[in-house]
């Protein structure tokens, strides 16, 4: 967390308490009705500081991550087949979930997780 978003959180958490503070002030004997518009001055400020505390540091749009595979020597590439209805898959098909690469078929709609076999 960015000390400017711990910092505005801080300085809420006070404003909120203030008014608090202020709010139970106002109905004692002491109090007056001006402590009550100066307790929800607080309270907005506060609300407001939080509003901009957890904006700050949020970037608009999305993030592209490209994967790059070397492969050792020559490698002999096999055409990949759709489990459910043999259909040919291309590697626009193939993406990334959560570090698994996961193939959709265009034509039967069939999502699954590729695996590795093993060589032995």
């Amino acid at each position: 967390m960015k000390a400017g978003k711990i910092i505005l959180f801080v300085l809420a958490a006070f404003s909120l308490i203030f008014s608090f503070l202020f709010f139970l002030g106002s109905g004692g004997r002491t109090g007056s009705a001006g402590f009550i518009g100066f307790a929800i001055g607080l309270a907005v400020v506060g609300f407001v500081l939080i509003f901009f505390a957890t904006r700050a540091g949020k970037t608009e749009g999305e993030q592209n991550v490209t994967v790059n595979i070397d492969l050792p020597g020559e490698v002999g590439m096999d055409t990949i087949k759709c489990r459910s209805c043999g259909g040919v898959l291309s590697s626009k098909d193939v993406k990334l979930v959560a570090g698994a690469p996961v193939v959709t078929c265009p034509y039967c709609g069939t999502t699954y997780q590729l695996t590795e076999e093993p060589k032995w």
